[in-house]
């Protein structure tokens, strides 16, 4: 088969490392070639041809016409392929870092190319600043990473031929043999807003045997900058035991090899590598339990014992009148900025669930009031045992239960349902289908915001402004 993808940039970062598992695992099986709008010095084990229309937009730079974008990809694939290629795999088109990229979809379709659109992100999902007002292209197949996507968009309107659902392939973290004598709970991640780093932080304070939480990475985004020097800031007016950057003077396999657990207490994930990757490196992981995600982990046999489904404080220690203002204010801004409206009466609605029990999941606050909460722990020595009580898993925090093998059994589940091979043997099934079956489906957009923006899951740190 002859196989061109496609995707806004080759830097580093997830879609990236996706795109370059699936050119190594089909290289002996298919003719491929890579269209991108910034190669970033990339090398793949395939052409690589840089259209720079194809990249992200910029301030104060025009953009390329759809029709120059959509010549230019033409021109490249009939280089390549006089005969034209078999399907044009897609990454991330619902993400409008590019706004002419709808359109050259459009175009492509209309030459008569076999499209497979693969979506790793949506913009629904807590980044209305992307979100496109156009429609998303129809007649054409989908693929997604997890089976709560594929539920969300089969609702809004694709059929089962035309969806289909590809896990990513798990590459393992190192691992090595030797023990470190001053052991690290890990938080591999950049630490951008829905990562929830604070929930880590305040947990760090429960951690036994002198253990310190080592947080990886910084985040880019100027408005996770802000945030994230925050909790610095407060990090070491506290003197706590939080390492926020560890990876910019640790190398990430000497990180991983001092861990002698690893933790997420994400609010939101797409694939969740975070939950397979650290039993990869013989490593337990304990943390936020995200269902719709672990969900697809555990029906091929993955275990996830050590994972809370929410972490409870009680609703006394927060201002619910000026919480309850800003998390209405939030929802008004986020339905504006997909250009739909929340009857007051549903928000009103949601408001009374939230504060029907005498406790708050610690999720759902934005940082300055998990900070409140941090506060009263300093303070108040009383409060920590409050938790404890209230959460019975705040007793020994990250401490692997006693589960015999689960590790060892977590790592060959992964390694089986999720290695290079399978992935390989899944594509291929893919673009089989792809191929031979015509579709005639489309997306209802508004079902897909919907889903997303779900009231009762609303957390401020994903949808809310940052307030210091």
């Amino acid at each position: 088969m002859k196989i061109a993808f496609v995707h806004y940039h080759l830097k580093t970062g997830g879609v990236t490392t996706v795109l370059r598992q699936q050119v190594t695992a089909l290289r002996r099986h298919c003719d491929c070639l890579v269209l991108t709008g910034d190669r970033a010095g990339t090398e793949l084990p395939c052409r690589i041809v840089e259209i720079p229309g194809l990249g992200y937009n910029r301030p104060g730079v025009s953009p390329s016409t759809t029709d120059r974008i959509t010549d230019r990809m033409l021109d490249a694939l009939r280089q390549q392929w006089p005969g034209g290629c078999d399907i044009l795999h897609i990454h991330n088109p619902l993400i409008a870092k590019n706004r002419r990229f709808l359109d050259v979809i459009n175009r492509l379709q209309q030459a008569g190319i076999n499209l497979f659109l693969q979506i790793h992100d949506f913009a629904e999902d807590g980044r209305p600043d992307v979100y496109y007002l156009q429609e998303y292209p129809a007649d054409c197949h989908y693929g997604v990473i997890n089976l709560r996507d594929k539920k969300i968009l089969r609702h809004a309107g694709l059929k089962e031929v035309g969806l289909h659902h590809l896990p990513n392939a798990v590459e393992p973290l190192p691992m090595q043999s030797q023990k470190s004598h001053d052991p690290l709970v890990l938080y591999p991640v950049r630490a951008i807003r829905r990562k929830n780093i604070g929930e880590a932080i305040i947990l760090s304070f429960f951690l036994k045997g002198g253990r310190r939480l080592a947080i990886t990475q910084p985040p880019n985004s100027p408005a996770d900058l802000t945030s994230y020097r925050d909790w610095g800031h407060w990090i070491d007016a506290n003197r706590l035991p939080v390492d926020l950057a560890a990876g910019r003077h640790t190398p990430f396999p000497q990180l991983v090899n001092a861990a002698d657990s690893m933790i997420t207490t994400s609010i939101a994930e797409g694939f969740g590598f975070s939950f397979l990757e650290p039993w990869t490196a013989g490593k337990w992981l304990w943390g936020r339990r995200l269902d719709a995600i672990c969900a697809d982990f555990e029906v091929n046999g993955i275990r996830l014992d050590g994972l809370y489904q929410r972490f409870k404080v009680p609703l006394t220690w927060i201002d619910r009148e000026r919480y309850a203002y800003c998390w209405r204010r939030a929802v008004r801004e986020t339905a504006h900025r997909y250009g739909y409206s929340v009857a007051s009466e549903t928000i009103d609605q949601a408001v009374a669930r939230r504060f029907q029990s005498d406790w708050i999941d610690f999720g759902l606050l934005d940082e300055r009031r998990q900070r409140q909460v941090g506060n009263r722990l300093i303070r108040d020595p009383a409060a920590r045992q409050t938790l404890v009580e209230i959460n019975p898993w705040l007793n020994d925090p990250g401490e692997p239960w006693p589960a015999g093998g689960l590790i060892e059994s977590n790592r060959q589940a992964i390694r089986e349902r999720y290695g290079q091979e399978q992935y390989r043997d899944r594509v291929l099934a893919i673009y089989d289908r792809v191929i031979g079956q015509r579709v005639c489906h489309r997306i209802d957009k508004r079902a897909v915001i919907e889903a997303f923006v779900d009231l009762d899951h609303f957390s401020l740190l994903q949808w809310g402004g940052y307030e210091s």
